[in-house]
């Protein structure tokens, strides 16, 4: 009860596609209103994890598993003056589609956003265990299975039958975004590389990642320039770099998808590699 607050920091883990992880801890309000084109799950720690997501005040302690859809407005913080502990795994839509496209049905919606699920929650911590560490294909075929299974148990609406999505004009077109992310691509082109005119893209690709093309290329800038910046490199180098017009638009558009500037994102990253990374637990005990 009388340990001191926890300090504000941010460790990201490395990446797979489609996949990406962090621990963080945090005192006081850490993420303004913003929202993801991913599903976003994690785990508890440590301190009262609050935030507000669809119209309501929420509360996670010690344990429990936070589930937050696509592009749905959420900010975050620490509950209490103890500070706060938790661990997120960012997840896109496609994969768990993937995982469902044999039994036709779409997305599971888990409308309580906090989840007492034990069992979840170790699935969630094996990804989340060890953040140094790299996931390899094997894993990951079998944790998007584990995670597709959970979130069906706790949707409590049924989940509605696929009709045929045009997986490989999606996947034709998410490739071609990720390929030219840091430049503006035309509706014409996406035409001519899938085959398909930009409304039924539109319908298709959506249905495939839970977002727009157009959302989809811009987070994929963000992702560019969030990696940069915690890199160390300037902002405004940055804002060129990855495709946006100024410093300005760069810090607007960053802080709706994160909820916090690029000033703010590159403060944590250096506390991190100053401060943070002796005290934060590693191994999956430290995790659990």
């Amino acid at each position: 009860m009388c340990a001191a607050p926890l300090g504000n920091g941010i460790l990201t883990a490395p990446a797979f596609p489609g996949i990406e992880r962090i621990g963080a801890q945090f005192s006081g309000n850490a993420f303004e209103p913003h929202r993801h084109d991913t599903y976003a799950l994690g785990v508890t720690l440590k301190g009262v994890q609050t935030f507000r997501y669809r119209g309501e005040r929420r509360f996670s302690l010690p344990g429990q598993v936070i589930v937050l859809h696509p592009d749905e407005e959420h900010d975050g913080g620490a509950g209490t003056e103890d500070g706060l502990q938790y661990r997120m795994l960012y997840l896109e839509p496609s994969l768990l589609l993937e995982c469902l496209e044999a039994s036709g049905v779409g997305l599971p919606f888990v409308d309580e956003p906090v989840i007492g699920d034990p069992a979840l929650a170790g699935v969630l911590l094996a990804a989340l265990g060890e953040l140094d560490r790299e996931l390899d294909e094997l894993f990951v075929d079998d944790f998007v299975s584990q995670v597709t299974g959970g979130l069906s148990r706790h949707a409590r609406l049924p989940r509605r039958p696929l009709g045929g999505v045009a997986w490989r004009q999606a996947r034709v077109a998410r490739d071609y975004l990720e390929a030219h992310a840091t430049r503006a691509v035309r509706s014409g082109e996406l035409e001519v590389v899938t085959g398909l005119d930009r409304f039924a893209l539109s319908r298709h690709f959506r249905a495939a990642f839970a977002t727009s093309p157009h959302r989809y290329l811009l987070m994929r800038r963000l992702q560019q320039a969030r990696a940069m910046i915690g890199a160390g490199e300037g902002i405004s180098d940055v804002a060129a770099a990855t495709g946006f017009a100024d410093q300005s638009h760069l810090n607007r558009h960053f802080k709706k998808a994160y909820g916090m500037t690029p000033g703010q994102w590159a403060a944590l990253a250096h506390n991190t590699e100053r401060r943070f990374r002796p005290g934060f637990p590693q191994g999956r005990s430290g995790g659990r």
